[in-house]
């Protein structure tokens, strides 16, 4: 089973979540937190799959929080909670480390496909808050000398097809390679263009118009 921490300061949340993970068999609650600080504590003894973090909660921010967490925990995917008004933070969350967003009102199918597809290594971004991302994203294109004239024909393919959000299994189907082909891509395109995972992957090639 897959160990989900949830940090959110408000108890109906909490107990919302609570109650939606004990109800499936793939997924374990081994710990709950009212705060950034307590999260971190409990993610070191734990040692989670996943942590559903909400940004907004009294005392440590969810950048620190995030940062916190991947150091206790490096393995950890760091899935946040947020709602429609927080796009700057939610962009400076994905930047410190996040792998995916969920936003509160979502059904309780999409939260458990998000929390599934974070711990998986995939990214988990709600297509609506996707949009109102990319509209905050101030970094100019490359130039042909940058970091993208240096991908290979094969690596711009694959880097397409995460920004137009398909599975690593979709993307070996799409482009007849193998899954680990695919992740050597990914893991290839992460170091030419120095980024640290998948959904900032998916961000840049939405910033770049390559998906």
């Amino acid at each position: 089973m897959l160990k989900v921490l949830v940090a959110d300061d408000h108890p109906i949340v909490r107990q919302g979540l609570r109650l939606l993970l004990s109800a499936t068999r793939e997924f374990e609650l081994v710990g709950e937190a009212a705060s950034g600080a307590e999260a971190i504590t409990l993610a070191a003894s734990l040692a989670p799959d996943v942590v559903i973090l909400d940004l907004i909660m009294p005392g440590m921010d969810g950048v620190t929080a995030i940062h916190g967490l991947l150091q206790a925990v490096p393995h950890v995917r760091v899935l946040i909670l947020t709602s429609f008004t927080d796009d700057e933070k939610l962009l400076a969350a994905l930047q410190a480390g996040a792998t995916g967003c969920i936003i509160k009102d979502s059904n309780p199918d999409q939260l458990l496909e998000a929390i599934r597809a974070v711990a998986h290594g995939e990214s988990a971004l709600h297509p609506l808050l996707a949009r109102r991302l990319l509209q905050h994203l101030q970094h100019p294109a490359l130039p042909p000398s940058g970091p993208l004239a240096a991908l290979t024909g094969r690596e711009r393919a694959v880097l397409r097809c995460v920004g137009q959000g398909l599975t690593n299994q979709q993307i070996a189907d799409e482009l007849h390679i193998s899954i680990r082909t695919v992740h050597a891509h990914i893991r290839s395109l992460l170091d030419k263009l120095h980024l640290e995972h998948r959904t900032q992957l998916a961000l840049f090639a939405h910033d770049q118009h390559i998906s």
